[in-house]
């Protein structure tokens, strides 16, 4: 008996402890994002409901975030937004990469936004984006219509025109500082190789519900 109420009183005090460090980690990257003090807290709890039990937030578990939590369904820029949150690229996102990078997920400003999807359509990670990115992504995320013209063909006049109004400096590919221009001028260019921010109705519901402190993640497997 003595031995159960030490262990119990032990589990209770590393509890306490355990939010005390929580609570102090909230407010430091607080002053680091666009979030208060308590929607860090509440996306702290969120990240240990989801990496329960000593797990790591890997790709698979965030992809299901994605999923479920914002609709979105394109696997290559899932996995090419989580290349985007997980900075130091050991394949798992950390408390601190999981806040900072919902932080521009959901509520940054449009240069921070601009470098975010830049960074997401660089799939090679070389600081611009290549004719052939272009065709890739644009392939991708276009919806397949049954007509006899090539498909191909089709997508290959969309980079070329793409090009055309975007590639300011003329080398064929874009920079970031030619993505910049062209958002700054046309707000619409943002996204223009797919999807990879949150539609504006699942991003309200989300922020609304984080707002409040009662955010419920449906973080199961999504189907495939």
């Amino acid at each position: 008996q003595h031995y159960y109420i030490t262990n119990n009183l032990r589990i209770r005090m590393a509890g306490i402890l355990g939010r005390k460090v929580q609570q102090k980690l909230a407010e430091a990257m607080s002053k680091r994002s666009h979030f208060s003090k308590d929607e860090v807290d509440t996306l702290l709890d969120m990240y240990g409901a989801i990496t329960v039990g000593g797990t790591r937030l890997d790709r698979n578990k965030f992809r299901d975030v994605l999923h479920n939590t914002f609709d979105m369904t394109d696997d290559i820029l899932m996995d090419r937004v989580f290349r985007a949150f997980d900075k130091d690229m050991d394949s798992n996102l950390s408390q601190e990469e999981w806040v900072l990078g919902l932080s521009v997920f959901l509520r940054g400003t449009l240069e921070e936004r601009v470098a975010y999807c830049f960074n997401v359509y660089d799939m090679n990670n070389d600081g611009y984006i290549s004719r052939e990115e272009m065709f890739q992504m644009l392939k991708n995320s276009m919806v397949k219509q049954t007509t006899e013209e090539d498909p191909d063909e089709g997508i290959k006049d969309i980079v070329e025109l793409v090009l055309k109004k975007m590639d300011h400096d003329h080398d064929n590919r874009l920079s970031m500082d030619d993505f910049m221009k062209s958002v700054k001028e046309e707000d619409l260019l943002l996204e223009a190789f797919g999807p990879c921010l949150p539609d504006t109705k699942y991003r309200e519901k989300f922020l609304a519900d984080l707002e409040s402190g009662n955010v419920c993640l449906d973080i199961s497997q999504a189907k495939s």
